[in-house]
């Protein structure tokens, strides 16, 4: 079993814009603004209009190369790779990933307060629409994980990393837990561990490591791995 965690990375050269970088969202908005539970009870318009302009953002972006060599190595091992993602786009199921965890949650998706449905989005939110699945108006917010709650499917992907004999990080500057942590749990549990980003994030965690732009590294990581080329084996 291999997983594969990526971060905004991967999605930043798409042209989709990430939140930590130097010219990212987070120095344009505050996150307790826009980013917490707190910031939404406060001021529900800022937060739903923040996420209004990221969806119409994605809507601009496309899969690169990384994306679809992800899809490409999953064809090839059909249920083997899972793909465990930080990134709240739709670029990874638009490049051809199938077996994907959105652990921060999903733009083009909303949740309801009342009943907890999940539903898909891709027109702009309003703060008084009404909820399909139950009626409720005024009860719809982002189907985001914010900070101070908790990322979905943790259960799913601690299993994951546990019996994974290949964990690889693309992408993530590896300092927001809990997927920090996820390259030191594979490890402990004898998974190969190995490192495809722009620069080193955690000395002594990753076997491996290959630095540069995902949409190079990670097409030829691919072939090298099916051809077994690598130094360690599926």
């Amino acid at each position: 079993m291999i997983v594969v965690l990526t971060g905004a990375g991967i999605s930043k050269e798409s042209g989709f814009a990430t939140f930590r970088d130097a010219d990212g969202l987070w120095e344009r908005e505050r996150v307790e603004d826009v980013a917490t539970p707190e910031g939404f009870a406060r001021d529900p318009d800022k937060v739903i209009a923040f996420y209004n302009r990221l969806r119409r953002g994605l809507a601009a972006a496309a899969p690169n190369a990384a994306h679809t060599a992800l899809a490409r190595l999953e064809t090839a091992l059909p249920g083997k790779v899972l793909v465990v993602t930080q990134n709240v786009d739709d670029l990874h199921e638009r490049g051809g990933t199938k077996d994907l965890i959105h652990m921060h949650g999903e733009l083009l998706k909303m949740q309801c307060r009342t009943c907890r449905e999940v539903m898909d989005i891709h027109a702009d939110m309003g703060r008084e629409d009404v909820c399909p699945a139950c009626g409720a108006a005024g009860k719809l917010r982002p189907h985001i994980v914010w900070f101070g709650e908790m990322p979905l499917e943790m259960e799913t992907i601690e299993e994951a990393l546990l019996g994974c004999s290949l964990f690889v990080s693309i992408g993530t500057s590896g300092t927001v837990y809990p997927a920090a942590g996820f390259a030191r749990l594979a490890k402990a549990a004898k998974a190969v561990t190995v490192e495809l980003n722009l620069e080193p994030t955690a000395p002594g965690v990753f076997a491996f490591g290959t630095y540069g732009p995902a949409g190079t590294v990670v097409p030829t990581w691919v072939d090298d791995l099916l051809a077994g080329r690598l130094p360690y084996r599926l």
